[in-house]
C-alpha cells in the first residue's frame, strides 16, 4: 500500500532540541538582565540626575515652602485664632472642621468640590456662613468680600486668590505681624502673577508663596 503525500500540506516543524531550548533561555536571560539594568538603574539614575540640575530642585522635592507646598492651597493653622497672621486661601469643601461652611484648613489628602448646584440651599447656607465669618475675621463690611473668598475651587486646594481678596486681608496681617501695611502690600505684589500670555485668565496671588515670604519677613509669626 502506498501513501500519496499532499504537496500543498504545510511541512511539520521540527521538535525543539535541548540545545535550541538552552540557546533561547540564555537569550531571554540576557534580554531580561539588559532591560533590568537599563530601566531599573540607568533610566531612574538619569531622571534623578536631571532633577538635580539648577532650577529644578524645587520641583523635584515637592515644591515645599516653610508653610506647606507652593502647589497646594492649605491654610496654616494660627497658634492664636484671635491673632491670625496668615493670608488665607479660598474655602474648601474638604475642610474637616467645618464641612458645611468650608472654613479652616482643607484636607490635602482629598481633592474635589462640593458638587452643589448654584440653586442648592446648602451652598447658599455655606456662602452666608463664610461671608459672616470672614467679615468678622477681617473686620470689614460683608458686602466688601469678593466672590472667590466665598466659593470653593473645583479642586478645593487652589493655591491662588484674587488681588481683591489679598488686599482685604492686608490690614489684619499687617496689624498682627507688625510689618506695616505698605510692606505687606509689597509682599502681595511680589506674589502676584498677571494674566497668562498677557490675555488668558485673571491676575492671581500665590498664597503659599505669600505666606512663605511673611515667614521670611517676620520669622516670629506662627
Amino acid at each position: 500500500m502506498t501513501t500519496t503525500l499532499d504537496p500543498e500540506a504545510p511541512a511539520r516543524e521540527p521538535a525543539v532540541t535541548g540545545t535550541a531550548l538552552r540557546r533561547q533561555l540564555a537569550a531571554a536571560a540576557r534580554v531580561l538582565l539588559a532591560l533590568t539594568v537599563l530601566l531599573g538603574v540607568v533610566y531612574p539614575a538619569a531622571i534623578w540626575g536631571v532633577s538635580r540640575l539648577p532650577g529644578l530642585e524645587h520641583h523635584a522635592e515637592g515644591s515645599l515652602t516653610p508653610t506647606g507646598s507652593s502647589l497646594i492651597g492649605v491654610d496654616p493653622v494660627p497658634m492664636d485664632p484671635a491673632a491670625d497672621p496668615w493670608f488665607h486661601t479660598r474655602p474648601s469643601a474638604s475642610a474637616p472642621d467645618r464641612a458645611v461652611a468650608g472654613l479652616g484648613p482643607a484636607d490635602p489628602t482629598t481633592s474635589g468640590g462640593s458638587n452643589l448646584g448654584a440653586a442648592a440651599e446648602d451652598l447658599g447656607t455655606a456662602v452666608a456662613e463664610r461671608r459672616a465669618a470672614i467679615a468678622v475675621r477681617e473686620g470689614v463690611d460683608p458686602a466688601a468680600i469678593p466672590p472667590d473668598a466665598l466659593t470653593a475651587s473645583g479642586s478645593g486646594l487652589d493655591p491662588h486668590i484674587s488681588p481683591a481678596y489679598a488686599a482685604l486681608q492686608v490690614p489684619r496681617v499687617a496689624r498682627v505681624t507688625g510689618l506695616g501695611e505698605d510692606r505687606v502690600r509689597a509682599l502681595v505684589a511680589d506674589a502676584t502673577d498677571g494674566r497668562s500670555l498677557g490675555i488668558l485668565g485673571e491676575p492671581r496671588v500665590d498664597v503659599p508663596a505669600l505666606d512663605a515670604s511673611l515667614v521670611a519677613a517676620a520669622p516670629g509669626i506662627r
